[in-house]
């Protein structure tokens, strides 16, 4: 039921931002784009601490610690979930890519860039990385947090501070403009609601042998 709904609320959105990323640049974009631009070329300090942040918890890193865990799970006996993690970072991953070559969209120039990155803008993989790898180690962790609704709450918040707080820093940093943020978080939610009901079937063998490879 939830999934279906983050799906239903996600996609919709997804699509208009598809449609915003072909157009010409919007004036949203460009507003806050050079507004959170002009405070890092002025703030040196914070702006040094962002590219820390950003780089820290860039793609390589979820992907790491996805792999990592799904290692883990699968020697502790719970293959499915390690299976089920590793095909949906892979498959958000993959999705995020060809949206970036079939929308073409440039990153914002500044005459006086305080970062730089390459490829493609649209959707962030940055923001969707860090929104389908948080979310990932997350539901990995429910079985074990069953019984605990204030852990999971927690878990969730501190899921989604970290997609939004890397998300900021590369709009921040110059890199991206919001919509590209933004569509990469929401890219992000929906692979991973669509993720869930496709693995329906195998949810609560799944559940169980993850929550025995979690228990000490």
């Amino acid at each position: 039921m939830i999934a279906r709904l983050a799906f239903a609320l996600t996609v919709v959105p997804f699509g208009l931002l598809l449609h915003v990323a072909r157009q010409p640049l919007n004036g949203l974009d460009m507003a806050v784009a050079h507004d959170l631009h002009a405070h890092a070329v002025a703030n040196p300090a914070w702006t040094r601490f962002m590219a820390f942040w950003t780089d820290a918890l860039g793609p390589a890193t979820w992907r790491v610690l996805v792999v990592g865990v799904a290692a883990w799970l699968a020697w502790r006996g719970a293959p499915l979930a390690a299976g089920w993690a590793l095909i949906t970072t892979v498959a958000g991953g993959l999705l995020g890519e060809g949206l970036k070559l079939l929308i073409d969209r440039a990153r914002p120039i500044f005459p006086d860039p305080v970062s730089s990155a390459p490829g493609l803008s649209f959707p962030s993989g940055h923001a969707l990385a860090a929104t389908l790898g948080a979310g990932v180690l997350v539901l990995l962790a429910r079985p074990a947090l069953r019984g605990r609704p204030l852990l999971v709450a927690l878990a969730w918040t501190a899921a989604a501070l970290l997609a939004l707080s890397v998300s900021y820093t590369r709009v921040a940093l110059g890199v991206h403009w919001v919509s590209d943020v933004v569509g990469g978080m929401l890219l992000g939610v929906a692979v991973l609601a669509v993720s869930v009901l496709a693995f329906k079937p195998v949810r609560r063998r799944r559940s169980r042998a993850t929550a025995r490879a979690l228990s000490p």
